[in-house]
């Protein structure tokens, strides 16, 4: 009797435990440009100042420094632009 009980007590704990709402994840918001968007932009380079492809053709990012607009040719490039910006821009 003792074991139904328990084994009752504990099938009730599970279904409740198992019953709870999953927590909420809030998300970033991110600002994605769309192409046509990212072909309106007047960058200061003609070129990616890490990778050096052109960016008129391939702009797929872009990042301000020093009030200038930069244009990459990916995330990643902009991301190891961010690191060390003064390394990649031209005086």
């Amino acid at each position: 009797m003792k074991k139904h009980l328990f084994l009752t007590f504990l099938t009730s704990v599970s279904l409740c435990a198992c019953a709870q709402e999953a927590p909420k994840v809030k998300h970033k918001k991110t600002v994605t440009l769309s192409e046509q968007e990212l072909k309106n932009i007047k960058v200061v380079n003609a070129e990616d100042p890490v990778c050096h492809m052109k960016t008129a053709e391939f702009l797929k990012d872009t990042a301000v420094y020093q009030h200038k607009t930069y244009g990459f040719c990916s995330a990643s490039c902009k991301e190891e632009f961010k690191k060390r910006p003064a390394k990649y821009v031209r005086q």
